[in-house]
């Protein structure tokens, strides 16, 4: 056995003692799912859904571990096409049209097109090109007032399109999105790549399409100007399908990357250019695409083509989004100049580390 197989293996059962074995990560996930599923009835009778994401969610245990919470009302009902309105109770539903031409990749708009239910829509609402849309600007920050006036809730900020604060000594961050049970037909390539890669397996992507998306209420940000009239599409609910449908070794890679990401890469930085949403969707593209064998005795290998790739990624300047690649995810930090300089001084600390591993492997 080679020395990188027994570092590997080493490093293998290190991390299931740090991070977690098989059973101890599947046993949170299910309680985090039984928690998830109490709550439903009454998330229900009080029209709206809610469902948890994050590392937490993921099975994660760290100190660091964030507790995400996506919150949807159920009387706004998204379409794609003007056709499927007869699907839905106009009586009772308020029908929004989702806009995907002339919008940023991974950007979309929405238009209300009949009268509003619920006042956060009726206040969010805007006039635009003889239409009316869903302004993204407003939507937060009513829904950032609602979040702090929660008893529970403290220390209350907005961070990106959520409301951030703790409830008791843990740091969640709370979004009011958007569900919509269509997928944009700009997911159209990702769809035909799942089936050319055979990952995610069937049953796993027919269950992410059965679910939907969202939209959370931020728009791309060029220079620090934003678009009121744009939403993010977000894939969170998918996101925690493909995590658990890891084997246990690509899960303790991607924990792995989080750790260095954190405890190396990003020490003593305030505003770091690469955060762990970067590192899963590494992990993601290297289970679809690329020429890895997923075994403990692999583990190391498994990193640095991980780290090789995030590495090509700063080099470039380009970060394709999992889901939609036409979405540059580095598009926004580098508008400014201060974001290039911060990508060319972690280029050159990513270039550190990759030449300290090729000295010693």
């Amino acid at each position: 056995m080679s020395d990188n197989c027994r570092v590997s293996e080493a490093l293998y059962v290190c991390l299931c003692g740090y991070i977690g074995t098989p059973t101890e990560v599947t046993v949170r996930r299910e309680l985090m799912d039984i928690g998830e599923m109490l709550q439903k009835p009454v998330h229900v009778y009080k029209g709206q859904r809610m469902i948890f994401s994050g590392s937490s969610r993921e099975g994660f245990r760290f100190k660091s571990s964030d507790c995400d919470m996506m919150f949807w009302i159920t009387n706004h009902k998204v379409i794609t096409d003007l056709s499927q309105s007869s699907v839905y109770d106009l009586s009772t539903h308020s029908i929004i049209l989702m806009e995907d031409t002339d919008t940023p990749p991974g950007f979309v708009r929405l238009q209300l097109l009949t009268s509003p239910r619920g006042g956060v829509i009726e206040s969010s609402v805007v006039p635009y090109n003889d239409g009316m849309y869903i302004s993204c600007m407003r939507w937060r920050q009513k829904m950032f007032t609602m979040a702090s006036g929660g008893k529970n809730f403290n220390n209350a900020k907005t961070h990106g399109p959520c409301a951030n604060g703790f409830i008791g000594d843990k740091e969640t961050d709370c979004a009011l999105c958007i569900h919509c049970s269509y997928w944009s037909r700009l997911t159209c390539y990702w769809r035909k790549r799942c089936i050319l890669h055979n990952w995610p397996q069937n049953h796993v992507f027919d269950d992410i399409l059965r679910n939907g998306c969202h939209f959370v209420p931020i728009g791309l940000k060029i220079a620090g100007d934003e678009n009121e009239l744009d939403w993010r599409l977000s894939f969170s609910q998918a996101e925690q399908k493909l995590v658990y449908s890891m084997n246990h070794t690509q899960f303790l890679c991607y924990g792995l990357l989080k750790i260095f990401l954190k405890e190396v890469i990003n020490l003593k930085i305030e505003e770091p250019f690469l955060c762990s949403y970067f590192v899963k969707t590494t992990v993601f593209w290297l289970i679809q695409i690329g020429n890895i064998t997923w075994c403990p005795n692999n583990l190391l290998d498994c990193f640095w083509k991980c780290f090789k790739y995030l590495l090509q990624c700063v080099h470039r300047g380009v970060f394709p989004n999992f889901f939609v690649p036409q979405n540059n995810m580095f598009a926004s930090k580098l508008s400014t100049v201060r974001g290039e300089r911060t990508r060319k001084c972690l280029l050159e600390q990513l270039n550190r580390f990759q030449g300290t591993r090729d000295g010693n492997w």
